[in-house]
């Protein structure tokens, strides 16, 4: 799994992780039994689903020097744009996921010409597509969750393959299949290149605007796919869904080691990312801590999630110096 996943001779700040994702398993099973149940470590992974497809996207834009806030909205947007597309059109699932992806794919042209046309400072041009495509997801059916009768879209996001939910497989599936491509193909190294130095990038032959395009269209399409199957986990597509998803998306990834700054990062980070911010938020409902101090505790995992990034980068600098002074 590791070699698939990333350059892994497993650096120190993934063995610390390792062991913060053991120590919360302990601390929370000492306070509720059942946090160690094979229902609830599935639970655990199918909870996050969601949050692991954005994760994936981020990663790849924030190593490329980028950065989404718009998903939470469009995986709001495209749940109930689904539901409508089923219930009220009856159009048969494969081709309402179609549709789907092929929106997402759209926001992520859009996403990438506010940034690289325009020159929009990625925050700002993503917060124009967030506001935007939530007022798009209340529009839609006036405010109002939109059933979903079809058996078919519902099982996709429902069923089980030997226990595990299809959301579990089709995540583990795509975390393999991204990190090979982030870690072993020439457009992956690129994404660090860009990430790193864009001017140097281009110097090379590099084309950024390219490679962020790449990029969003990426995250585009997962959250459009986050949004289906939400929806068909849930029965309904709801234009409230996902609020501040981008945000638990953005912490797993700098949490699993991703630099802010861009350049730096892998997507086995990543996933430990993802199951340490999960089984921290089931741990906090688990035990019964009161919803308002759930938020404070995700606020504060994110400070430390960006703390432990300055430490990092704060190394790296301090190498790169070492090794400078060496060749002198």
């Amino acid at each position: 799994m590791r070699e698939l996943l990333g350059n892994f001779k497993i650096p120190g700040d993934k063995i610390v992780l390792t062991l913060a994702l053991v120590l919360i398993f302990v601390f929370f099973s000492m306070l509720n039994i059942n946090f160690i149940s094979t229902t609830n470590i599935i639970n655990i992974l199918l909870a996050a689903s969601l949050t692991g497809l954005v994760a994936i996207g981020m990663t790849y834009l924030i190593i490329g020097g980028h950065i989404d806030l718009s998903a939470g909205a469009i995986v709001a947007f495209s749940g109930v744009l689904a539901g409508i597309l089923s219930t009220n059109f009856a159009m048969p699932f494969p081709l309402v996921l179609v549709i789907i992806l092929l929106t997402g794919a759209g926001v992520g042209v859009f996403n990438t010409i506010m940034v690289t046309k325009i020159e929009l400072n990625p925050f700002i041009a993503t917060l124009v597509t967030q506001s935007i495509f939530r007022g798009f997801a209340y529009i839609l059916n006036d405010g109002r969750a939109i059933p979903i009768r079809d058996s078919a879209f519902t099982g996709f996001g429902t069923t089980r393959w030997w226990g595990i939910p299809i959301p579990v497989i089709l995540l583990v599936a795509l975390f393999i299949i991204f990190g090979v491509v982030l870690a072993k193909t020439t457009f992956g190294r690129n994404v660090y290149v860009v990430g790193g130095n864009k001017e140097a990038a281009r110097l090379a032959g590099l084309n950024p605007n390219r490679i962020a395009l790449k990029n969003y269209v990426i995250t585009g399409v997962l959250c459009a796919l986050g949004g289906v199957i939400l929806a068909a986990r849930m029965g309904s597509g709801q234009p409230a869904a996902s609020m501040g998803l981008e945000f638990d998306a953005i912490t797993a990834v700098i949490l699993g080691g991703v630099s802010f700054a861009g350049g730096v990062g892998s997507m086995f980070g990543t996933v430990l990312g993802v199951l340490i911010l999960q089984s921290f938020n089931t741990g906090l409902i688990m035990v019964n801590v009161p919803t308002f101090w759930q938020f404070v505790a995700r606020g504060v995992l994110l400070l430390l999630a960006l703390s432990f990034d300055f430490i990092r980068k704060k190394a790296r600098e301090k190498k790169v110096l070492e090794d400078s002074m060496k060749k002198v």
